[in-house]
């Protein structure tokens, strides 16, 4: 059914009616005005215009346009409407089976930061006797090491690290070793913690928790990650930002924006084999900013042989947060040949990863947490495999909000990017997918009410021009919020809980031309052939709408086509091909990347009545055919009382109905 959508425009005065001297007013009001407009018109031709690029006509938009683009009109950048399910892309994602790591449960596990001996395990082989080896960090990002062992680890003993490898033996001489992870009481945190109190006023003091995933495009969020979006969206009531884009290549470029405000080339030089490099222990991370505000942090990231700020660079000399899952990967990783794939032991290994987290809210209660979760392992090498995670993030959430935990938090959901090695990343709606990274934002139900404009502007910034950059800008606030409004155009980031201005491009967000979704507009004459049929079609479309009330409702047809224009992808994204070198720094341009389908969008007036009309539609090359949305067509000015014939009994029909009656009366 077509949505009945209606703009007031200001009604066209009679000027012969007006006294003289009101006419000659409005006459050289009205030639200052043409005037003002051909001026603006010259300048902004003059300007850089980023979006504005030469388009084949067999080079294709997969996207799927709807009213959207019309409310956002006046908005500098305006990002795809893609299909989760086009055709181009569809056959690269299949369902997977869900991860079995069998049925004899783990002996032993960890409760608030105390250590248990499963009581099944001891019912079923008799007295267990445990030894446990702490594991601590080493001297540096890349080592972990034994402390002194205990044993026998009695049952509901504190643990003594957050990580710990554990041997047992039963009394009839069955054994069971795994490594495990939790959060262990430490008293100087705690103590700190309580002590500690905001340096602003005006922070939120609120938790904050970010979870990620490696390499999934919101699409592929949505396709893969179904139950976790709908728990998020319909029961958390949570916000998704539609317009955010990456600023670089790879998750280095993405999380560095997030968590220090610069490019890794703006900051002191860490890679490693370059000269004078170092760690990465003095960049300006957000979690320092965090910590001084009274902050407990944690970072968790589980594929430590490629970390993030450890594969290319050169890690931390000291452990960056207080509490770290990268010892305990550096560990685990050595053992999984002894487990079944995915699990340790009798545990799915994003399982505990998120369990972590749980620990974390369970031991720390009250006290401000700063907690970031990074999974990548399922998601990074194959995206298919994203959607065994999918009942269980539901559930993570499910516990969170069930206990309490996210009534005092800020609840991020992101990704880095999209994929970037897999053969959907060939396509050019994979290629818009790489640049458009799921990232949604949560608040605690009560939140709206004492931060109204917070929200609000949340919501007015979900289809604007968004980055990495601003979530750093965000953070921020949180600590030292200072009030709403429109954030500063001139600055590269701009916190979200103020307005983006539609106006922003993506020059001004920091964004390279080739990592810059943003549609590109060309206007095309309206005599071209295409816009003609497109035009017709949309006028024969519109009548065989109001075809069953033909008594009532006139046979429009086209006056005349007002303006019309293709929309295509940035070309700078569809020649990219990859990375010329291997920080992700340049760019490799030399990608030649063909569709078959063009998009239009033309503003036609029908008669009578003169109807002004907005039409989005699909023209393939193929075939020639042009395909309408029913969606895709919008009255764009005042119907008034036009459709009094059938306003009341078919309301519907109000935007395309001109009543005969009227045109009788007109004869």
């Amino acid at each position: 059914m077509l949505e009945t959508r209606t703009h007031v425009s200001k009604n066209t005065m009679e000027y012969s009616v007006l006294p003289s001297f009101i006419y000659r007013l409005k006459r050289r009001r009205f030639k200052s005005l043409v005037l003002l407009c051909f001026l603006l018109s010259i300048l902004f031709l003059l300007l850089p215009q980023e979006n504005e690029i030469e388009v084949d006509s067999d080079v294709a938009n997969l996207v799927l346009f709807h009213e959207n683009l019309r409310r956002q009109s006046g908005q500098m950048c305006v990002h795809p409407q893609l299909d989760p399910f086009h055709p181009s892309v569809v056959g690269f994602f299949h369902e997977v089976p869900k991860i079995d790591c069998g049925k004899d449960e783990d002996w032993v596990y960890v409760v608030n930061g105390t250590f248990h001996i499963s009581k099944r395990a001891r019912r079923r082989y008799g007295k267990i006797t445990c030894e446990y080896a702490p594991i601590v960090r080493g001297p540096n990002d890349y080592s972990a090491r034994h402390a002194d062992h205990i044993k026998p680890m009695p049952d509901g003993s504190p643990l003594i690290s957050d990580f710990f490898k554990v041997a047992c033996v039963s009394v009839h001489g069955k054994r069971y070793f795994n490594i495990h992870s939790g959060i262990a009481y430490n008293k100087t945190l705690h103590t700190w913690a309580e002590q500690t109190k905001p340096v602003s006023k005006t922070a939120l003091d609120l938790d904050v928790l970010m979870f990620g995933f490696d390499s999934l495009s919101r699409m592929t969020w949505i396709r893969k990650l179904p139950q976790t979006r709908e728990y998020f969206l319909k029961q958390l009531n949570g916000i998704e930002l539609e317009g955010y884009n990456i600023v670089g290549d790879g998750t280095p470029q993405a999380l560095l924006p997030i968590l220090t405000g610069k490019r890794e080339e703006e900051l002191p030089e860490a890679r490693r084999g370059k000269s004078g490099a170092k760690p990465v222990d003095n960049h300006p991370w957000i979690w320092k900013n965090l910590k001084n505000n009274g902050y407990l942090t944690l970072w968790a990231e589980d594929m430590a042989f490629i970390g993030t700020f450890q594969m290319r660079m050169l890690g931390f000399d000291h452990q960056p947060t207080d509490h770290s899952m990268r010892t305990f990967y550096l560990s685990a990783e050595r053992m999984y040949a002894r487990n079944k794939k995915w699990c340790l032991g009798s545990v799915p290994r994003h399982q505990n990863f998120m369990k972590w987290f749980q620990d974390a809210y369970m031991m720390y209660g009250k006290k401000r947490k700063f907690m970031f979760g990074f999974h990548a392992e399922t998601s990074h090498d194959d995206n298919n495999m994203a959607q065994v995670v999918d009942e269980d993030t539901k559930k993570f959430l499910e516990y969170l909000e069930n206990h309490g935990y996210l009534n005092k938090t800020i609840l991020i959901l992101m990704s880095d990017h999209g994929a970037r090695f897999s053969q959907v990343r060939a396509t050019a709606q994979g290629k818009l997918e790489e640049r458009m990274p799921y990232f949604a934002f949560r608040f605690p139900p009560w939140f709206e009410k004492q931060y109204p404009e917070i929200v609000r502007n949340v919501r007015k910034n979900v289809n604007r021009l968004t980055t990495p950059f601003d979530v750093h800008e965000t953070f921020h606030d949180i600590l030292n919020y200072t009030g709403g409004g429109v954030g500063n155009i001139a600055q590269r980031g701009i916190s979200l809980f103020k307005e983006i201005p539609k106006e922003r491009t993506c020059t001004q967000a920091g964004i390279e031309p080739h990592w810059c979704a943003c549609l590109a507009w060309k206007e095309v004459n309206s005599s071209h052939p295409v816009v003609k049929k497109a035009a017709s079609a949309a006028v024969d479309y519109i009548n065989s709408y109001t075809e069953s009330q033909r008594v009532q409702c006139a046979y429009l047809r086209l006056r005349t086509v007002t303006r019309s224009v293709k929309i295509s992808t940035n070309s700078n994204v569809l020649k990219f091909k990859k990375s010329f070198d291997y920080d992700g720094r340049v760019a490799d341009l030399s990608g030649k990347m063909k569709t078959d389908e063009d998009f239009y969008q033309v503003t036609f007036i029908t008669e009578p009545g003169n109807g002004n009309f907005e039409v989005t539609l699909k023209h393939s090359l193929n075939s020639s055919e042009i395909i309408i949305n029913e969606k895709e067509i919008s009255r764009i000015n005042r119907y008034g009382s036009d459709p009094a014939c059938v306003e009341e009994q078919y309301p519907h029909l109000r935007p395309y109905c001109f009543c005969n009656t009227l045109l009788k009366s007109t004869i």
